[in-house]
């Protein structure tokens, strides 16, 4: 079972930890991948060599203390075939354990790439309303760590624990058939007092790690978040107001890793004294038993370098279990991640959106965000194929909901929107989305070369084809009087361009796209009256033969429209050409009236200035 976290993500309890493990398995036994099994059936085979041989070590070595004492064995060269052997068991043992590690690495590293892979994808296909409701940062910071967690605990688990638990159970064999049924009970006994005693005190311990890994989250998310709006924090001179909300958190992990650090000299201490306690009980036995005669001295070294060289490993094997148990903790929360279900997704079966005229549908629909926020309610409008429709309103009239909703970020309460008579909620989101191209109000760039931005409507495109869409979005011309030309970065989120240039890259890569819907969601909001005129003829070329939506504040961009739908408080109020929305001298005519007078307004006031400005310079120049 998965219980939600503060921040939505479920959190991985024991069974979910398992869960965990489960998958992890699966993806190390990928179906359809023959070498990779192969691999890891060889990885185990070496394994099982290497381990057989290390036990063998303190056997060699038992015999070669026994033969130099003596006299008949110091005097040949037995002694030293046994420590030669000694020394190539040694470093076969080590070989063994590095050619299995090698051959294992690429299952290893497929599975982790796969693993990040899912959870990449599956972050894609969650709704608008998750990542509006999420910080970039601190979803990044837990995909770091979790891939982290994964490669720890994949390494560890098959390089150290497998491989310690059945060096475990050879030792105790080995003591039970060569010695006395005590010593094998005696080290199984230390060595399960060992085990449960760090698996107790790790988990008492994980509460501080959970504590560190949702600080570093909070300030991570924080610190993306300032530097994404580093001109707003400027604007204001907020710079110790950052530094001090980032400070928080970094203050929380700073008290959650001082007693995490502070409990793990105490499980160090723990696990030192329980192996102390049994490698002097063993080495009592065995020093009675050379005493009495059953053992020799070199029974004795054997016993001894046979603890040794278990204990060795158990000590890492505890240190593997508490850095388990963290990696498990870092992948809880990427792993919660694939817990969270897609608010829209593919019905079974449903097929791709067949478009042939592009007739978009819009059949008494209503929205709400929330049960106690509506925002659409019974609206009604058809786009004719090739036709343009323009959606204007006020403010929080409900009319980039639309664009959202044709676009199927989210679903509608009631009623249906078609396009050809085909609900979109019963065909493929992928195929409904390829039909139609967006121009977004706010345009996000990615950071990398304009071409990149321009391509990434049509990544397989030509260079000729980019450069085209440029050209019909005006922006061909500033391009290329770039030093770098298309090669030209565009910073964090574009910001190296202004809002006009960006629009026009946004413009342009939507034409590349080519598709038979377009939907403008107040394009050329951030343009001045010039640019705006020329994207405009541009924009209309473009729609020419295609059905368009265009979602407009300037209602002067939109005069031409087919038909123009006014929202009010989410509900159709007026509908019609713009000539006739003025002749009934309603909302629309009002709106006109008050743009009109707002443009009439700034002409005069720039009027003002150049007159102010060129009668100063009439009056320097007498």
């Amino acid at each position: 079972m998965s219980n939600p976290g503060s921040d939505g993500i479920p959190k991985v309890d024991g069974p979910r930890a398992w869960g965990v493990i489960k998958i992890l398995g699966r993806h190390l036994w990928p179906k359809n991948e023959l070498a990779l099994r192969v691999r890891v059936l060889i990885a185990l085979v070496l394994l099982v060599i290497a381990k057989v041989t290390n036990v063998y070590v303190p056997l060699l070595y038992k015999d070669a203390v026994d033969a130099l004492g003596t006299p008949a064995g110091q005097a040949v060269a037995v002694p030293i075939a046994l420590i030669v052997a000694y020394g190539f068991a040694r470093v076969a043992a080590q070989a063994f354990g590095e050619i299995r590690d090698a051959i294992f690495a690429p299952v290893a590293q497929r599975a982790i790439r796969n693993l990040a892979l899912e959870v990449f994808g599956h972050l894609h296909a969650l709704s608008l309303r998750f990542h509006l409701e999420r910080q970039t940062g601190g979803i990044s910071r837990v995909i770091e760590r979790g891939t982290q967690g994964m490669d720890f605990l994949i390494r560890f688990t098959t390089f150290n624990i497998l491989p310690t638990l059945f060096e475990i159970i050879l030792v105790g064999g080995i003591l039970w058939s060569l010695y006395d049924w005590r010593f094998s009970v005696v080290t199984l006994v230390v060595v399960g007092v060992y085990i449960v005693f760090s698996i107790v005190f790790s988990e008492w311990r994980i509460k501080f790690v959970r504590s560190m890994n949702e600080a570093d989250t909070d300030s991570n998310a924080k610190a993306i978040d300032s530097l994404l709006n580093f001109e707003t924090v400027k604007y204001f001179g907020n710079e110790p107001h950052e530094a001090r909300r980032y400070d928080v958190g970094r203050r929380r992990y700073e008290e959650a890793a001082i007693r995490s650090s502070r409990t793990l000299s105490l499980l160090n201490i723990g696990q030192g004294a329980i192996i102390s306690v049994g490698l002097v009980a063993v080495m009592t036995m065995a020093g009675q038993g050379v005493i009495s005669g059953t053992m020799t001295i070199g029974d004795f070294v054997a016993v001894n370098a046979f603890l040794i060289q278990l204990y060795m490993p158990l000590n890492m094997l505890g240190f593997a279990y508490r850095e388990i148990r963290n990696a498990l903790v870092n992948m809880e929360k990427m792993f919660g991640l694939l817990d969270v279900p897609a608010e829209i997704a593919d019905r079974p079966g449903a097929p791709p959106l067949a478009v042939a005229g592009a007739e978009i549908v819009f059949d008494h629909v209503d929205f709400c965000y929330e049960p106690s926020r509506p925002i659409l309610h019974d609206v009604s409008f058809r786009v004719a194929p090739g036709h343009t429709v323009a959606i204007v309103g006020s403010s929080g009239a409900g009319k980039s909901t639309i664009s959202r909703i044709l676009f199927r970020f989210y679903d509608v309460s009631a009623g249906h929107v078609r396009i050809d008579g085909q609900d979109i909620r019963e065909v493929q989101q992928a195929s409904l989305r390829a039909a139609i191209g967006v121009v977004p109000q706010d345009t996000v760039l990615f950071n990398d070369t304009i071409y990149y931005n321009i391509a990434y409507g049509r990544p397989g495109a030509s260079r000729e084809e980019v450069e085209e869409a440029a050209r019909l979005a005006r922006i061909h011309d500033f391009i290329v009087a770039l030093p770098q030309g298309y090669e030209a970065t565009v910073g964090e989120r574009g910001l190296k361009l202004s809002g006009g240039e960006k629009q026009r890259v946004a413009i342009a890569r939507t034409i590349l796209k080519d598709p038979r819907i377009l939907l403008f969601d107040e394009a050329t909001s951030a343009l001045d009256t010039r640019t705006e005129q020329e994207i405009q003829r541009s924009l209309e070329e473009v729609s020419r033969g295609r059905t368009t939506v265009i979602i407009a504040h300037r209602l002067s961009t939109i005069i031409n429209a087919d038909e123009i739908i006014v929202l009010d408080r989410g509900r159709v109020a007026e509908r019609g050409r713009h000539g006739e929305l003025l002749a009934r001298d309603g909302l629309y005519a009002d709106m006109w009236r008050r743009q009109q007078e707002a443009a009439a307004e700034a002409e005069r006031r720039v009027e003002e200035q150049a007159s102010f400005r060129a009668e100063g310079h009439l009056r320097v120049g007498d």
